[in-house]
């Protein structure tokens, strides 16, 4: 599947929203370019890496539009790389999931997610592939806002780093086996440290129909 893609990690510049929880994107497209010693550069609506995988290009790229005008900066790049749409991947946050979970999907609603929202009005279509970081709910009714633009506590970072991680590997694996397969390793939550695995015994319990 070698090509050129665009990952699209989003978030909102300035140094008041480093390491908040709306930017978990920016920090997914930070990993894959030092992963690779890539380097951002300032340029058109973003700061845009050029790394390589397995020979494919991958664009790597952090609007300047801040999140909710994520779409022009999506839209300029895939036009001026003539990018097609199936090689798009956006990376975002998620309230709906907890913290530390990582979900692929190739296409779907905004979610009720500002970015995805300004991306599939802009290109007018919601069939592009997406990685959902979640960084959880815990806030009082009324708090969505000073939450998602909060830092995460100290008490997140290990679960933190292990989705960023996640995430990276899944973007690496979309461009190089496609979005299904890369779904079903991306949206395999890893097994617990603690947790025993399955017996024989069980496993074939299991496969004969037990209920859950």
């Amino acid at each position: 599947m070698a090509g050129k893609f665009l990952i699209a990690g989003l978030g909102n510049i300035g140094h008041e929203y480093v390491g908040t929880r709306h930017n978990v994107g920016f920090m997914v497209a930070d990993r894959l370019a030092s992963d690779s010693d890539a380097v951002f550069r300032t340029d058109r609506l973003g700061s845009v890496a050029e790394i390589s995988y397995r020979g494919s290009r991958l664009l790597l790229l952090k609007p300047s539009t801040y999140m909710n005008l994520s779409g022009k900066a999506v839209r300029y790049w895939l036009e001026a790389e003539n990018i097609p749409l199936e090689n798009l991947i956006v990376i975002c946050d998620d309230l709906a999931l907890p913290l530390g979970k990582v979900r692929m999907r190739k296409k779907g609603s905004d979610g009720g997610h500002n970015g995805l929202a300004n991306i599939n009005q802009i290109l007018e279509s919601s069939d592009y592939c997406r990685i959902r970081l979640g960084i959880g709910n815990g806030f009082p009714r009324g708090g969505q806002i000073d939450y998602v633009l909060g830092q995460f506590q100290d008490s997140d970072k290990d679960l933190l780093d292990q989705a960023i991680t996640r995430a990276a590997q899944g973007v690496k694996d979309f461009t190089f086996m496609g979005a299904d397969r890369a779904m079903n390793i991306c949206n395999t939550d890893p097994r617990p440290a603690n947790e025993a695995p399955l017996s024989n015994e069980t496993s074939l319990s299991n496969k004969t129909g037990s209920a859950e």
